[in-house]
């Protein structure tokens, strides 16, 4: 097939095999037409940036899930989000798309790994058939069902007790400042309240409180007051932060109330069930002389065990779907997992490969499933796993798409697109489409690096000192002690599950001067950016405030100069009563976000608009010095010098989120970095980039650690720490420490066998 899929019409024969996309102008897409095989796995490729979640998710998947959406009454449609066409001419023969992406499954601690999967319901209906004693249905043995429920905890297997010596010094009286709570200093509004009580004495130190002064001032319910001669509404402290603090959702809260909700709160299983989340009667019954909590907290390849030693015929087809998700979820790799781990504590790797296995054992064909870097968080053991996977899915009859970097996923692709040339307005187009050896000949950026290997260090550099970890034993890690070296580049590799975040985020992330740089989400909404984000709005604003003569705060959007209609939101969401929600462009500043004074003033010929709407790349060359230049040369070097600095930052990925901390943390001038997985979402020309920056972190005096699966960072270490020889039960142990020539030459661990063959090409 030519590199111009526009030349090929397909014949009226073969249309209907392939899923033609004609004109796509998504985001950076150049006008994007190409055709895609049904039925085969099609691999996109392309750097950080080119288009590639432009064409398949903003476009492909967007368009399929919004034209199965309008097949919905206008009633269903208004309980569900909004899509706009995407900006396309034309998209043929499209079939249902089902988006496996790596968002964390939610918060809700009522979702758990078996109800994912389905696997506890099977779990549960094989426990009401034989079980005994019988307790009724198999809604007796669910945790969100009343029948199932533990009473005391509602399910939800833990309970909350506040630490009172959290929230006040003993040892002070009220005017002292006992209250350690934010929002309770000696004269806020809250303290007055209780100062002026009369319940007690504000000069008194607590210690010496009596038992009714002391139940009043903590526990006293809601009550009408006088205070200063005002009528006022009374709470002990304890009822008044369970209100104020704890009725909250942890993930909105600012990071200072967030830090004191952590350290007041402790969350303890719930006594009266244990943990379990059950009530007495689905305890009680056994199969085997094993509950169904226990088989909820087995490890997943211990309980794919037992389940095989259950012969009953009339469970049998239950037995064997049961049986084949548990066998799946060991395949993928995540056989460490217990039923009973709380979604929301998955990582994005793990929760994409939690999803695939629910579609693994669906019955639908026809489909097209759509992953986002399915390798994410893989030893390179497990990436063979995972190929098995998608073939699997494509045999069954399905169109495959997967945006992926790792060579070894493009290696089993029936079909390749490869988008670039760069990344952002440099991008956004085809530039090649066809099979594996194909791209390797097409002299394109991707077809050059297929075969490129990261060589071992020729030297390694000697470590400054050591950071010692000493009997480590969170989660399944097995009463570690290693040394991590200072002033060099250590990483740290093991299987899914082998404990290496345990290790690293566990023991030395929590220590000082460590800066972290993860892929978890950056609290902020729409209205954040990467401007606001990393502190590069405030010398523009500055920037532009002085040359006009006029004040800064009419520069920010979410400020004075926001345009009063969207309030600086570029946007105006429409509630539609019956009908789903819209977003449209607001027609006052035309998506500007800025009041029409503001945007008539000029910073060398571009409005405030204009230099938001650059990539970091045109910034760098518009600002010449200063502050804003500093910045926005660490954002280049952590290679994100395709983004824009308005971008909202819920549309970057986890690898961008980590990246954009990164730079943040250069300028901190820590002394200690912690990257988990820092090769995430790029592509392989990139990740020499990458190490390029490691090292220049290292050779300015800095110590930096970084959990990696990449074989191209591991062959750059200066040490590496292998944690395993598996995961869960089987992994928590270090099983090598050394240079990585060493554990090339002697090493007998899954990585090393992987490292070997990597370094021997």
């Amino acid at each position: 097939m030519s590199a111009d899929p526009s030349s090929h019409q397909p014949t009226t024969a073969d249309h209907h095999n392939v899923i033609q996309v004609r004109g796509a102008r998504e985001n950076n897409l150049a006008n994007v037409s190409v055709d895609l095989p049904k039925r085969r796995l099609t691999v996109f490729t392309g750097v950080s940036g080119s288009g590639k979640s432009s064409l398949v998710f903003g476009t492909i998947a967007a368009e399929s899930q919004r034209l199965i959406n309008e097949t919905y009454t206008a009633f269903i449609q208004s309980f569900m989000p909004s899509m706009g066409r995407p900006d396309v001419d034309a998209l043929h023969n499209l079939s249902a798309a089902i988006v496996v992406d790596q968002e964390r499954m939610g918060a809700n601690s009522r979702s758990t790994v078996g109800t994912a999967t389905d696997a506890y319901t099977m779990l549960r209906i094989i426990f009401s058939r034989l079980g005994t004693p019988h307790i009724g249905t198999s809604t007796a043995f669910s945790f969100n069902s009343a029948e199932g429920m533990c009473p005391e905890c509602e399910g939800i297997g833990q309970v909350t007790k506040i630490d009172v010596d959290q929230l006040v010094d003993r040892e002070l009286s009220l005017r002292e400042g006992a209250i350690t709570v934010p929002g309770f200093a000696v004269d806020a509004w809250y303290w007055q309240v209780m100062a002026d009580s009369g319940l007690y004495d504000p000069d008194t130190k607590l210690k010496d409180f009596t038992p009714a002064e002391w139940d009043d001032f903590l526990h006293k319910p809601s009550t009408k007051i006088k205070s200063g001669g005002i009528n006022v509404t009374y709470e002990g402290l304890v009822v008044k932060v369970q209100r104020v603090y704890l009725s909250k959702d942890r993930e909105s809260m600012q990071p200072h109330i967030r830090a004191f909700v952590d350290r007041a709160v402790v969350f303890t299983d719930c006594p009266a069930c244990g943990g379990t989340r059950l009530s007495a009667a689905a305890l009680s019954s056994v199969i085997d002389g094993v509950n169904i909590a226990q088989c909820s907290a087995m490890q997943i390849s211990d309980l794919a065990a037992f389940v095989r030693t259950i012969a009953d015929p009339s469970v049998a087809p239950m037995l064997a779907g049961l049986s084949h998700t548990l066998d799946s979820l060991v395949e993928i790799g995540l056989g460490y997992l217990s039923l009973d781990r709380t979604s929301s504590t998955l990582s994005g790797g793990e929760a994409q490969r939690v999803k695939m296995v629910r579609h693994l054992g669906s019955s639908l064909t026809d489909v097209t499933y759509v992953f986002d870097e399915p390798t994410i968080g893989l030893h390179p053991h497990d990436i063979s796993r995972m190929n098995d996977l998608l073939l699997r899915l494509r045999d069954k009859g399905n169109t495959v798409l997967v945006v992926e970097h790792k060579p070894e996923v493009i290696a089993i692709a029936d079909h390749v697109v490869d988008l670039g040339p760069g990344a952002g307005s440099a991008g956004g187009q085809v530039c090649y489409s066809g099979d594996v050896p194909g791209l390797r000949a097409s002299g394109t950026l991707t077809g050059r690096h297929l075969g490129h290997r990261a060589r071992l260090r020729e030297s390694v550099r000697e470590p400054h000192g050591k950071i010692a970890i000493e009997g480590a034993d969170l989660h399944n890690l097995r009463d570690v002690s290693v040394d991590i070296p200072t002033g060099v580049l250590t990483v740290v590799t093991g299987v899914a599950g082998s404990g290496k975040s345990s290790l690293i985020h566990g023991y030395l992330s929590v220590r000082d001067g460590v800066a972290v740089a993860d892929q978890s989400p950056i609290r902020g909404s729409r209205r954040s950016n990467p401007a606001t984000y990393t502190g590069l709005l405030g010398p523009i604003r500055t920037a532009f405030a002085k040359e006009n003569g006029v004040k800064a705060a009419l520069f920010s959007a979410n400020s004075e100069g926001a345009c009063p209609v969207c309030n600086g939101l570029g946007l105006v969401y429409t509630d539609l009563a019956m009908m789903a929600g819209v977003a449209s462009v607001c027609e006052k500043c035309e998506g500007r976000r800025f009041t029409p004074e503001v945007l008539t003033y000029t910073l060398r010929g571009k409005n405030i608009s204009e230099v938001l709407g650059m990539s970091m790349a045109q910034a760098y060359d518009f600002f010449p010095s200063g502050q804003a230049r500093a910045i926005l040369g660490r954002l280049t070097d952590v290679g994100l010098s395709y983004l824009r600095l308005g971008q909202p930052l819920n549309t970057l990925s986890g690898g961008e989120r980590q990246r954009l901390k990164l730079a943040i943390h250069m300028a901190e001038k820590s002394t200690t970095y912690v990257l988990d997985e820092p090769t995430t979402g790029l592509h392989m020309a990139d990740v020499d980039k990458l190490l390029a920056l490691l090292d220049r972190l290292v050779d300015a005096g800095n110590t930096v650690v970084v959990i990696e699966h990449h074989q191209a960072v591991m062959a750059r270490a200066d040490w590496l720490i292998d944690l395993g020889p598996g995961g869960g039960h089987d992994g928590g142990r270090v099983v090598f420490t050394g240079t990585p020539a060493e554990l090339v030459a002697d090493g007998d661990t899954l990585t090393a066998r992987h490292l070997r063959q990597y370094v021997a090409g």
